[in-house]
């Protein structure tokens, strides 16, 4: 069986806060957009891809992970992964200097580790373009293009978030860039951005199916 891969949009048109603070970027709204293009760029590399939601409204993190573990139950856990798209916050609608991309994993040991990792591997080629529009400014506030966390031995970040806990599968969320910082905003609403942001996820997820595949052999 081909390994089955899941997308979730992180929040709803109807969740408090989660946007820019001049509005510009909502994260329900840019989730979605970037969600659709991984589908319909690994649609057409033929992968088996599905998003988990569909609707605009805030889906309840028990019916998103109710809905990946029914297909898990499917297909079997070994052949699905998940990832999770959303755009980072430092504060509490205002403009703050925190940047950079990361990835998530829950705690300890496991297979979601190397998923993330892959996702890194994509990020650190994919975001050489982002990195060159940080400045002194930046640097100074000890800012990184990419955020990692190499405590436990690998570069991803770990939390105890519903999405990564209570699913059957290889799950990570990815925070691509804050929402409240302007640089990032400017950044991720522009067309190269956007396009970016969806390639780390592709080249991510494939990076992964490939690397299993060749364990098998």
């Amino acid at each position: 069986m081909g390994m089955k891969i899941l997308i979730d949009n992180g929040h709803g048109e109807n969740t408090a806060g989660k946007r820019s603070p001049d509005g510009s970027l909502r994260e329900y709204l840019y989730a979605r957009e970037i969600a659709q293009e991984v589908e319909r760029q690994l649609r057409l590399k033929g992968y088996d891809v599905e998003r988990i939601v569909r609707e605009n409204i805030d889906v309840k993190l028990e019916v998103r992970s109710g809905r990946v573990n029914e297909i898990c139950n499917e297909c079997g856990a070994a052949n699905v992964l998940l990832v999770s798209i959303h755009c980072n916050a430092a504060g509490m609608g205002e403009w703050m200097s925190a940047r950079g991309w990361c990835a998530y994993t829950s705690p300890g040991k496991t297979k979601a580790d190397e998923l993330a990792e892959c996702l890194y591997e994509a990020a650190r080629i994919h975001l050489e373009d982002y990195a060159k529009t940080f400045t002194d400014e930046d640097r100074k506030n000890k800012q990184v293009p990419i955020r990692t966390d190499y405590s436990d031995g690998d570069a991803d970040l770990e939390a105890r978030f519903w999405m990564l806990r209570k699913t059957k599968c290889p799950a990570v969320l990815t925070e691509n860039l804050f929402q409240d910082n302007n640089d990032d905003v400017d950044y991720l609403l522009s067309t190269a951005g956007r396009m970016t942001i969806a390639r780390i996820h592709v080249d991510g997820i494939i990076r992964y199916i490939n690397k299993l595949q060749d364990e098998k052999h």
